[in-house]
């Protein structure tokens, strides 16, 4: 039979800005995205910002209201800034979703306005899928509110929830128009949540660039303590590292098997879910990067030293890295977290591939993990975290 067969190429521009204050009328880079696509008249822009983040910032909406004022007529608000709730919640019901749809029905937004989410991860994945979908795509802004968001999330291409159980089922690869960073957006989150996005800079350091790792080992004190200086580095460092991946690596939209950056990620995803979402997507993270170093080790691909620098920054940077849901069982008494391995296969399609430190900077892609050693790794990990100061009195505050 005939055959039509061509190959077809398309390009994109991924644009990661660094700013302050994004919402002062002086700043312009907003404007200048907005403006920048070609046509005429204002361009309409339909605002989406985190609920939390609006309550820890009472002046947020009222700002947004003010800037698009300011610089009217190049760019026009359609509605007042819609506040939704944002976290992990926001993920796990698809009628949220909808709820963007009719706004962007509503408002009139085509293909060749905007959308933009202000917010922290889950809330960028929520809009970003309703935004990909809505008359097959409109253009996205995203301005991340989070340190996790800022250094790997918000700069990703993926979008999506969660669906069945499982963490981002539903989803979509869409590259967003423009991401804005504002690291003054960071400054009411708690410690907690400035600390979750240092793990994202360690994994890609870990499997990217020694000379990162380095730095954070050097940096690490300071970085504990949240100053302003070394976070807006490693946030750089790491978007642009990630960044990086996604523009070079030959595979933006994970056609194959393998998906390097999600080293960590396997037993991760599965600790959220058995948590009950308890545990922050960098805090549970931070876990499978330690469960995965500990396995890489024993299983004689990591050398010792390498694997105690790795876990003890993880450690001086404020993270657990064990959690008593490694520990859950199902009714034949098989640990849970493992099935997060076939769940992992199955999400990426093909076969298993996990990426695992070869040494500092280098990771390695393999295709099966040996059972009876991480078990072997999740029993380091629970006598490592049972004998550190305050460990009991940390796992009951929780």
């Amino acid at each position: 039979m005939p055959l039509i067969e061509r190959d077809i190429v398309v390009r994109w521009r991924h644009q990661v800005h660094f700013t302050e204050d994004v919402f002062s009328p002086e700043n312009p880079v907003l404007r200048q995205v907005l403006a920048g696509a070609p046509g005429a008249g204002p361009a309409p822009a339909l605002v989406v910002a985190d609920e939390a983040l609006a309550e820890a910032r009472p002046d947020l909406l009222l700002s947004i209201t003010r800037y698009f004022a300011a610089h009217a007529p190049a760019i026009q608000l359609v509605c007042p800034p819609v506040s939704i709730v944002g976290g992990e919640a926001v993920k796990n019901a698809y009628f949220r979703v909808s709820e963007i749809h009719a706004l962007i029905d509503r408002f009139h937004i085509d293909r060749h306005n905007y959308v933009i989410a202000v917010g922290g991860g889950a809330l960028l994945d929520m809009v970003g899928l309703a935004a990909a979908t809505a008359h097959r795509g409109v253009r996205l802004i995203r301005i991340p509110t989070t340190t996790l968001a800022q250094d790997d999330s918000g700069v990703g291409v993926k979008n999506g929830i969660n669906a069945f159980g499982k963490k981002n089922f539903i989803g979509t690869f869409a590259p967003p128009y423009a991401v804005i960073n504002d690291f003054q957006l960071l400054s009411t989150l708690s410690e907690r949540d400035q600390r979750a996005g240092y793990v994202e800079a360690v994994k890609v350091a870990c499997i990217r660039d020694r000379a990162f790792f380095e730095w954070i080992e050097s940096e690490s004190a300071a970085l504990a303590r949240f100053e302003p200086e070394p976070m807006k580095r490693l946030i750089f460092r790491s978007a642009e590292l990630h960044l990086n991946h996604i523009a070079t690596g030959g595979d933006p939209f994970e056609m194959g098997s393998a998906r390097p950056l999600d080293f960590g990620h396997w037993a991760a995803h599965k600790l959220e879910q058995l948590s009950e979402y308890r545990l922050r997507h960098g805090e549970a993270v931070a876990i499978g990067v330690a469960l995965d170093v500990t396995y890489a080790r024993l299983r004689g691909l990591l050398s010792p030293a390498d694997a105690e620098r790795i876990v003890s920054l993880l450690e001086r940077l404020g993270f657990e890295i064990f959690a008593s849901e490694l520990l859950h069982e199902d009714d034949r008494g098989q640990l849970l977290v493992v099935n997060g391995l076939e769940e992992f296969r199955e999400h990426l399609g093909g076969e298993l591939t996990v990426t695992l430190p070869r040494e500092l900077g280098r990771g390695e892609e393999v295709h099966e993990m040996d059972l009876p050693l991480v078990l072997r790794a999740i029993d380091e990990l629970r006598r490592r975290h049972s004998v550190r100061p305050g460990a009991i009195l940390r796992a009951q505050s929780r």
